[in-house]
């Protein structure tokens, strides 16, 4: 069976994350774990970090505002889910490409 609908473009992703978890302290055990992919954290980035604008930050990953809106969305509720409930966030996945040049269209790398 062939998976539907429009296949997902690959985002541009400026760096890669030094750390790939987040764990709460004071927490006894194992943790549940909270998923936040490479352009979820991209979007995190740009936006609340760098403080840029929607439209700027989506055209630094190449997509439009509005998917850009609805990742960063998804990252916020993803963030409040792990801080209220304590969980660990990792980071990893998603489709992006990592690229340090501004205006590049041959990709540096590639990580499914």
């Amino acid at each position: 069976m062939r998976p539907r609908g429009r296949p997902s473009k690959y985002r541009i992703v400026k760096i890669d994350p030094k750390i790939s978890q987040f764990s709460p302290r004071g927490r006894p055990g194992r943790p549940d774990e909270i998923g936040l992919r490479i352009d979820e954290f991209e979007a995190i980035r740009l936006s609340d970090y760098l403080g840029m604008a929607q439209k700027e930050a989506a055209k630094s990953m190449r997509i439009s505002q509005q998917t850009f809106s609805r990742i960063l969305r998804k990252a916020h509720k993803l963030i409040a889910q792990a801080i209220t409930t304590g969980s660990t966030i990792r980071i990893q996945g998603g489709q992006y490409i990592i690229s340090s040049r501004q205006n590049s269209s041959i990709p540096n790398q590639i990580n499914p």
